[in-house]
């Protein structure tokens, strides 16, 4: 969900004066903070750890937040580096992070494909969008799929066949329009 520098602005003042209003602005940017994350932490567990920890601190920190016109998700990127690397240094430093300005670029691009395929994949179908999550960012099997959706094993690869294709079919459209 994209949205324009004046609506970020009125969410986040909205978040400041009512923390529930925080769900609108989670919504706005889990796909990007998860992936990320998800592109530097390499284990989904530990992804969805940060990706939690990150917007309780954003949660938290809401209050001393100021608009500066810089996006809120450059905020949330800095959270997330900090978590990313606070969590090396209990792991023993397993996962530096990587200062190479060159890879970081190609890093930002997956992020940004990652952010995008999530998008998309939440505007299809919805038996189509529910295995798509459950395989990609659950990592569950195709059997767990179909013992949870009461579906067979091939009905869930054809609703998996045909998302894969439609998401191919629109990342295609975006990159060409």
């Amino acid at each position: 969900m994209a949205i324009g520098v004046p609506d970020e602005r009125a969410l986040i003042e909205a978040a400041k004066a009512d923390p529930r209003r925080f769900a609108d602005l989670y919504e706005a940017h889990f796909d990007r903070v998860y992936a990320y994350v998800a592109a530097r932490v390499r284990d989904r567990a530990g992804a969805q750890d940060v990706t939690a920890d990150v917007f309780h601190h954003a949660l938290r920190d809401l209050p001393r937040f100021e608009w500066r016109g810089t996006p809120f998700c450059a905020w949330l990127y800095r959270i997330a580096a900090n978590e990313i690397a606070d969590r090396a240094a209990r792991l023993g430093r397993e996962q530096p992070l990587d200062n190479d300005f060159a890879a970081d670029a190609e890093n930002f691009e997956e992020t940004e494909t990652r952010a995008r395929v999530f998008r998309l994949a939440k505007e299809l179908p919805s038996e189509q969008a529910k295995v798509i999550e459950m395989r990609f960012a659950l990592g569950a099997s195709i059997r767990d799929i179909a013992r949870q959706t009461g579906r067979s094993e091939g009905a869930v690869k054809q609703l998996q066949y045909r998302a894969l294709q439609t998401l191919r079919g629109r990342l295609a459209g975006e990159r060409n329009g």
